[in-house]
């Protein structure tokens, strides 16, 4: 199995979200976005590793951005990773596989998109998470998901000059976690994170995810149609419909909804 079918089998285990839309992208930008999406789920499990601590947390995080500053190869990561390997997901411990799957010419911009967001989440676990205002939240949801948007901006304009608003790009990734964070609330109040600016509740945080989807809705509207359209067309429904899941008093959406909803934008 060559390493990018192995990559295509790490996404199907790692993205109900992504892998469909991802696996559909032609040559070249597939393997720069499977690049992209696989380094940083490679760091945002550290972040939300259950078994370590934020100082552990913060230690390997600063370890990985370092390391991909530098003319790195895989023995530098085994030792960015150093003792920890063994309680660390396989996603993770390849990192240094997915940072190869992108075209050497644009490889580069995956790389610092993944060493930045590496540094703002160790920032974020030395402070415990704290959010406070709807600041704290906005600084949080671009570190670790506006930014996804600019870089795949980047990559549109790499593979065939698609341009697109900048803004836009950074609400659409905003949104995207902001029903992240909506969706796994309980499971992070559990472990002692609570993403909510102080005294919000359910109905403000809906309220910030759909203002950042409606910048994501003309994101993709602008854009050709063709494979980068359909890319972003996928994660905006399935965002959408987890809004109206989660206002209906359910915990997310059925694997049942999730096909129905991929197949009405992949039918040929």
């Amino acid at each position: 199995m060559s390493i990018g079918e192995e990559a295509l089998e790490m996404l199907r285990e790692t993205s109900r979200t992504f892998f469909i839309p991802i696996s559909r992208l032609p040559v070249g930008l597939q393997d720069a976005v499977m690049s992209g999406y696989l380094c940083l789920r490679a760091i945002d499990e550290v972040e939300d590793h259950p078994m370590l601590d934020n100082h552990t947390k913060a230690m390997l995080l600063h370890a990985i951005s370092r390391t991909l500053q530098t003319n790195f190869d895989a023995d530098d990561f085994t030792t960015a990773l150093g003792s920890y390997q063994q309680d660390l997901e396989e996603v993770t411990l390849r990192i240094y596989d997915w940072t190869m799957l992108a075209p050497p010419d644009i490889a580069p911009r995956v790389w610092e998109t993944t060493a930045a967001m590496a540094a703002r989440m160790a920032q974020w676990a030395e402070s415990d998470w704290v959010v406070q205002t709807e600041a704290d939240l906005d600084r949080y949801t671009f570190g670790v998901a506006g930014a996804v948007g600019l870089l795949l901006s980047d990559l549109w304009g790499w593979y065939n000059g698609t341009q697109t608003d900048r803004v836009q790009a950074v609400g659409f990734g905003r949104g995207l976690q902001a029903v992240n964070i909506l969706r796994n609330h309980s499971e992070d109040v559990a472990r002692g994170v609570d993403f909510f600016p102080a005294g919000w509740g359910t109905e403000e945080m809906q309220a910030y995810a759909r203002r950042n989807l409606t910048l994501a809705d003309a994101y993709t509207r602008a854009l050709p149609s063709g494979p980068v359209r359909d890319f972003c067309t996928i994660p905006l429904a399935l965002a959408y419909a987890t809004l109206d899941a989660l206002a209906r008093g359910e915990n997310k959406l059925s694997r049942r909804d999730v096909l129905q909803i991929v197949s009405q934008y992949t039918a040929e």
